[in-house]
């Protein structure tokens, strides 16, 4: 069986050009705002991971079936049906504010490592830049490095 390799890397493409060429008006107007969040969570410049996910810093990470690979430490996608915020699955012994966070966002989905905003009017941004904190403070925790 051959290795697969992540098809999700670092690219050289601006993310301000890539924000600008959004093609739907809400998401050119909210993905500003979302990254300005970030920006101020990690205190980093994003990367563009991939075709569509604003990224901020990276980690390597290796599972138990031996796949490894590098990824962001933090990141968002804009796209046409929902902005998407990737955030951790388990937030260990912080569980508890994680789930109290989300009771207390406003409209939104989730799924295993992601949080579905339609737009941005629907959620308390108070509340989702904590959350981001929150993910950023237990991925760092989990990988160091």
């Amino acid at each position: 069986m051959g290795k697969s390799e992540i098809k999700t890397k670092a690219t050289e493409i601006s993310v301000a050009d890539f924000i600008a060429a959004l093609p739907d008006a809400r998401r050119r107007e909210e993905a500003p705002v979302v990254d300005a969040m970030y920006r101020r969570v990690t205190g980093l410049d994003p990367k563009m991971w991939g075709p569509s996910i604003i990224g901020y810093g990276s980690y390597d990470y290796q599972y138990d079936s031996g796949h490894s690979g590098t990824m962001c430490r933090a990141g968002f996608s804009p796209s046409k049906a929902a902005i998407t915020l990737y955030l951790m699955d388990d937030y260990g012994d912080r569980q508890a504010e994680a789930d109290a966070l989300f009771a207390a966002l406003g409209k939104h989905k989730t799924s295993k490592v992601c949080l579905y905003i339609n737009k941005l009017a629907d959620v308390d941004p108070a509340v989702l830049e904590r959350l981001v904190e929150l993910s950023w403070d237990v991925m760092n925790e989990r990988y160091p490095t």
